[in-house]
């Protein structure tokens, strides 16, 4: 229920937090999982049918349940489970019937999807190229390369990046190919902004490389450009329809407010995700890992902080 600012609620939820974090291990089930949920997804976020689903269960080994009321929510639970299937069916066949009838071409936004989907997989590969398999100096060389755009900039590449490139190249010229004719001025954006996602692929190569801290508001200056959002927010509207407009373009290359805390969703989300399941050795220090060690908070405490965060995000908290 909290708002941005509201610093006595933030402190209430740390405070809370903390110390139900610190208990776990010492409780009794089934009052252990119910914590152990609730840490995770706090309980106003969980959908009340997925809590209820456990809950059932759980009530169910208390000493001195009631056995009658158990078997009523059983019942209540599964009779509901049982119309949902029901709904389920008559949309699908609904929805069967429905496309059978109408019959209309939606083939306008393949071509949307397509340029999307090859540009997502050229970051991809972009990406793994500066994180995993080359030099600080070959990054720069690559960076260099990207920057100019030219397919005979190959030679400067050391062999096995050399390939990726010429492809890169390539797969924007035929982008552009399969464009109309007003629509091609589109590719120049979209190079635009891949070349932008190259240098904040390198400032990230660089942070590695020299074993540098950055502090929590310069790591997600630089991660949320590099999250891969603010890229293809301009890759999307490049195979819309007429609905994308110069001035679509215009507003999409500002990276503004929207794809920025999409970026961030997408940001907080990895890093969190990263920091439970354990990073590798080339990584860089993650969102969490910065904002524990600015701010002297355990690695859990950050990551309920920025799980919060993303919720704000989620929820609109952006102007």
């Amino acid at each position: 229920m909290a708002t941005p600012g509201e610093q006595a609620l933030d402190e209430a939820i740390s405070f809370s937090r903390r110390h139900l974090a610190s208990m776990k291990g010492r409780l009794p089930s089934p009052l252990e999982e119910q914590v152990s949920r609730a840490l995770d997804i706090p309980l106003a976020r969980l959908p009340k049918r997925l809590e209820t689903m456990h809950y059932v269960v759980e009530y169910g080994k208390e000493e001195g349940h009631d056995a009658v009321l158990l078997e009523l929510a059983r019942l209540d639970f599964d009779l509901l489970g049982f119309l949902h299937l029901r709904e389920l069916k008559d949309l699908s066949l609904w929805w069967k019937d429905l496309c059978g009838n109408v019959k209309l071409n939606y083939e306008e936004y393949s071509r949307a999807r397509m340029l999307f989907a090859k540009t997502f997989g050229l970051l991809s590969l972009m990406d793994d190229t500066y994180d995993v398999y080359a030099t600080l100096e070959e990054c720069h060389i690559l960076n260099d390369a990207i920057q100019r755009w030219d397919e005979t900039t190959a030679s400067i590449l050391p062999e096995y990046m050399k390939m990726f490139y010429i492809n890169l190249v390539r797969n924007f010229q035929e982008f552009e190919h399969s464009l109309q004719p007003n629509e091609k001025y589109r590719v120049s954006y979209a190079k635009q902004a891949f070349k932008l996602s190259s240098k904040y692929y390198l400032d990230e190569a660089k942070w590695c490389s020299e074993k540098y801290a950055p502090s929590f508001k310069e790591h997600m200056e630089v991660s949320v450009m590099s999250s891969g959002f603010p890229t293809l927010a301009v890759v999307l509207l490049m195979g819309a329809g007429d609905m994308a407009t110069r001035e679509a373009f215009q507003w999409a290359i500002g990276v503004p407010d929207v794809v920025t805390a999409s970026g961030e969703v997408a940001r907080f989300l990895n890093d969190i995700a990263s920091y439970k399941k354990g990073k590798n050795k080339k990584d860089l220090a993650s969102s969490v890992e910065c904002y524990a060690k600015e701010h002297g908070t355990s690695g859990e405490e950050a990551t309920f902080i920025i799980c919060y965060m993303t919720f704000l995000d989620i929820t609109g908290s952006y102007e």
